[in-house]
């Protein structure tokens, strides 16, 4: 038998219309016997059944799993890992020159709290909620059982999971053991270094502005900024780009960075790497570069942070904006889930004002499509970016 959370009367609209979050405001107190990370039915005040999900201590009190009811066990893991399996082969992102890909994007594949990214025989998986901690041998055997060709499956949770649950779960092997591993992306081969990197060891999110800045490199001066492993840089490359320079604050990053430009290439002298500042390498640099990445972390991760990540996005781009070359391309991005579209176009707006040059937007960006969007749950649109021509 499943533990019940009641919802305090009129507090049952979100659910009706299916976004998958329960706030904690929403319930009436839970009984004693409710511990975090337990599956729990919800229902409304009038005793209907409103979905079944992991409860959590916290703003966010339950992530729902499934509106309809069900059980949550080994047959629903395989159904719904399998369903977001499919999904990805009829996109058509896993072939033989691309076999990196995001297999579960949490809310965007019904299963919140989890991220599952695919490198080659590799699974790293992250749980953001105490509910898929628990259940991580259960998804692992799922992961198995769909995708035979795993080697092993990394679990990556250490940064993740909610402070308050106190878990001190350290990251480790769910299956398999530690190999080198090199992924390919589009045809170009890359370190992923999913033991140590960030996030799940690469940033699969940015594949397709990745593809588009290729065609934008040709005869061009490149300068990819927070560059991490190098990945704009690689296709920047291959793209005939004159010259490249990769910068990051990470020494580490930029060791990857110089791997991967000498797994794609047996000669690349036209790149060069820098560990530095990246608002200092900005303030220093001369006027020479016609294309310009900025791909900086994320600047808000709540919105406590939001008004100092606005600031931070302006002095970002006025920078660039001012320093690139007249006719040179800028694609600039933001990953902050709590910088809307809308705010962070402003201060990309604000940005060009305060340089007074004139700026045309050519595309705006977003994550592709093996991060899908829960159209009930508009909150996972969280990568937003920009291609500006500066005259």
């Amino acid at each position: 038998m499943y533990k019940i959370i009641t919802l305090r009367k009129g507090k049952d609209q979100s659910l009706r219309r299916f976004h998958p979050w329960v706030f904690s405001g929403a319930i009436v107190k839970p009984s004693n016997n409710i511990t975090e990370g337990d599956i729990v039915k919800v229902i409304s005040a009038e005793g209907e059944y409103l979905g079944i999900g992991h409860y959590q201590i916290g703003s966010i009190a339950v992530r729902i799993l499934s509106f309809t009811e069900t059980e949550i066990d080994d047959t629903f893991w395989r159904k719904r890992i399998g369903a977001a399996l499919a999904m990805r082969h009829d996109i058509g992102i896993i072939r033989a020159d691309n076999n990196m890909f995001r297999l579960i994007h949490g809310e965007g594949d019904q299963l919140p709290g989890l991220i599952v990214d695919i490198y080659g025989a590799v699974a790293v998986m992250q749980a953001h909620s105490v509910g898929m901690h628990l259940q991580r041998k259960e998804i692992a055997a799922a992961l198995q059982e769909l995708i035979p060709e795993l080697q092993c499956i990394y679990y990556k949770s250490e940064t993740t999971l909610p402070y308050k649950a106190r878990l001190d779960e350290e990251s480790g092997f769910l299956m398999g053991k530690p190999i080198d591993f090199v992924a390919t992306e589009n045809g170009l081969r890359f370190h992923i270094d999913w033991l140590k990197g960030q996030k799940t060891g690469f940033f699969l999110d940015q594949r397709d502005n990745r593809t588009l800045l290729e065609h934008y490199a040709r005869n061009k001066k490149v300068l990819n900024m927070f560059c991490y492993t190098g990945g704009f840089s690689v296709y920047a490359l291959r793209g005939k780009a004159i010259e490249v320079h990769s910068v990051d604050s990470s020494e580490r990053a930029i060791d990857v960075t110089q791997r991967n430009v000498a797994l794609n290439f047996t000669d690349a002298p036209h790149h060069k790497a820098y560990a530095t500042d990246a608002f200092r390498y900005l303030a220093e640099m001369d006027n020479s570069y016609d294309l310009i990445i900025l791909d900086p972390p994320a600047f808000a991760k709540h919105r406590d942070a939001l008004h100092n990540a606005l600031k931070g996005y302006t002095r970002l781009n006025a920078k660039a904006i001012q320093k690139i070359k007249p006719g040179g391309i800028l694609f600039t991005f933001s990953c902050s889930q709590a910088v809307s579209k809308e705010l962070f176009r402003l201060a990309v707006f604000t940005a060009a004002a305060q340089s007074k040059r004139f700026v045309r937007i050519l595309h705006q960006l977003h994550q592709p499509a093996d991060h899908p969007i829960n159209i009930y749950h508009p909150e996972g649109e969280y990568l937003k970016g920009l291609v500006l021509q500066i005259e």
